[in-house]
């Protein structure tokens, strides 16, 4: 294949997040390497003028070309980073620039594939290319980018989401796992695979992997819902129904549901699954506890209730993600180091 078969363009603007520049460009680097350049992957970054670009780490990038100079070319990927502003109570928001937006559009009109990273998504939603589409990005921004463009269906919980030919990445390292993605998509899972040990990652995430902490790191904005929040994980155990939660806030159980919904963007039920699930995630990585175990410690009863909560949750099985990210020095329930093999108990 002609090395310059698949062209991927970065889109670059002041303020972008440094990771998610220089992040994918490696990963496709690397697959070129893995298959003695059969991949065909050309990586340019593209800005509005040829000059140095100011990232939000204070480091400069130049770009290889600008946009005007990508109108004759057709584009394999069109790779689109973020930026973000945070004020003085620490308050995330995502950056849009008008005239990045307007070049992303024109652009992406060639494209093949247009994915996003990060806060990214953002500019793919103000140029009209989510819209009637499923998206994620960093848990931070998910708010603000459903309030903003309601044609889109955000999940703030997946690291990325495919949908079609376009592609949304979450947080800042997923980066890496949605171009490994690609790769996958384009050269097959063993490439993608040997590129993953190349970068030392542990194993290429599925997916359905879910952001850190999502469901406990959305900001409640009342004291009774933060109440409320830190109620469900000191009875995480507990049956926790609607009628429960009511009963504890003093609330009726429509009032209940309506708080979640306005503060949370949830409903009780889901809350608490997704709760149920983050416990579940840091026993499955840290414990040699047996399913059964975990399964009655986060309040699921049974086995058959939390796989199902996991597939629903991260498109994955306890077993699987123990698998994938147990830590390598886990811990069993009487205290001694665990097995480093194989769990015995899944």
């Amino acid at each position: 294949m002609n090395p310059a078969g698949r062209l991927i363009v970065v889109v670059l603007f002041e303020g972008v997040d440094l990771l998610d520049v220089t992040g994918p460009p490696e990963v496709f680097s690397l697959a070129r390497r893995e298959t003695e350049d059969a991949a065909g992957y050309e990586v340019l970054l593209a800005a509005a003028t040829i000059g140095p670009v100011t990232t939000a780490a204070g480091v400069r990038v130049l770009p290889d070309v600008t946009f005007d100079d990508l109108s004759g070319r057709r584009i394999d990927t069109l790779l689109v980073p973020g930026a973000v502003e945070v004020d003085g109570r620490r308050r995330v928001r995502a950056l849009t620039d008008p005239v990045v937006v307007e070049w992303v559009g024109r652009l992406a009109a060639r494209t093949r594939r247009v994915t996003s990273v990060c806060v990214g998504a953002h500019v793919l939603a103000a140029a009209g290319l989510l819209d009637g589409k499923r998206a994620t990005t960093h848990w931070s921004t998910a708010r603000q980018l459903a309030d903003e463009h309601p044609a889109v269906e955000v999940d703030a919980d997946p690291i990325f989401i495919r949908d079609g030919d376009v592609w949304t990445g979450a947080g800042i390292s997923s980066c890496l796992d949605l171009s490994l993605a690609l790769v996958a998509d384009d050269l097959g899972e063993a490439v993608a695979l040997r590129v993953a040990r190349q970068l030392v990652m542990y194993l290429k995430r599925p997916s359905g992997q879910s952001q850190f902490s999502v469901p406990l790191e959305q900001v409640a904005t009342t004291r009774r819902v933060e109440d409320l929040r830190h109620h469900i994980m000191r009875h995480i155990a507990e049956p926790l129904t609607v009628a429960d939660l009511a009963a504890h806030a003093h609330v009726s159980d429509r009032q209940l549901t309506r708080i979640f919904k306005t503060e949370l963007g949830t409903t009780p039920y889901a809350y608490v699954e997704s709760a149920r699930v983050e416990v579940a995630r840091q026993q499955l990585e840290s414990t040699d506890a047996t399913l059964e175990r975990v399964a009655s410690a986060c309040g699921f009863r049974t086995v058959d209730t939390l796989v199902r909560a996991f597939r629903r949750r991260l498109d994955t099985t306890p077993t699987e993600y123990r698998r994938r990210f147990r830590t390598t020095a886990s811990t069993r329930e009487d205290g001694r180091p665990g097995d480093q093999g194989r769990p015995s108990s899944v």
